[in-house]
């Protein structure tokens, strides 16, 4: 268990771009939050409510506008126009070429710009107690109020148990790496056996 480091070894072609444009990083943070979006609103149409069978009044004679049910969409309590239904798709499609750039320009101005990305030997915690987490943590220089994202080879039941009350620690293995969670951690804590499954993942070795 090693205290957090800079380290020479990290690859320049990951770690080291020259970000200009910050239009990619955008749209790969809008596709992430797309698809974790929840689609659990709906509403009922015309002819899902209930009651409204029989004519609310004769159609002619009356002096008032003809209605042939009382769930018309105009009407309170009637259907919803055009409404949800629960079937919507917001995902926002984005190529494997476009989501590796974009997490590389991340990682590169987390790394140039913000300095907040750490290499560590490992991260490991044999009785998965919380105390060890939060003595590792502090260890790597993390502060109480900071946001972590742990990058690990493998994620073990001892270290998810030993984390699982610290919330503001993210764990994800190297080829889940997302843009929405390098932007907002404000600690990135990278294993040493991560890096070569990143390098391999992100110069297009692993679909």
């Amino acid at each position: 268990m090693a205290e957090a480091k800079t380290t020479p070894k990290l690859n320049k072609e990951i770690f080291g771009l020259e970000v200009t444009n910050h239009e990619l990083m955008k749209l790969a943070y809008d596709s992430y939050l797309a698809e974790s979006r929840q689609v659990s609103a709906t509403t009922l149409k015309r002819g899902e409510v209930r009651g409204g069978g029989r004519k609310p009044w004769r159609q002619k004679g009356t002096g008032r506008a003809r209605f042939g049910s009382i769930r018309n969409p105009i009407w309170r309590g009637g259907g919803v126009v055009f409404g949800p239904s629960g079937n919507e798709n917001y995902t926002k499609k984005l190529s494997k070429t476009s989501k590796r750039t974009a997490v590389k320009q991340a990682l590169s101005i987390a790394n140039k710009q913000a300095k907040k990305v750490f290499v560590i030997s490992e991260f490991v915690c044999p009785g998965g107690r919380t105390k060890e987490a939060v003595a590792l943590l502090e260890k790597n220089g993390v502060k109480d109020s900071e946001k972590v994202l742990l990058v690990l080879h493998e994620k073990t039941d001892a270290v998810l148990r030993a984390t699982g009350n610290l919330q503001n620690v993210r764990i994800v293995r190297p080829t889940y790496l997302a843009v929405f969670d390098i932007v907002n951690a404000d600690r990135i804590l990278i294993d040493e056996k991560s890096l070569p499954m990143i390098e391999e993942w992100l110069m297009g070795g692993v679909k």
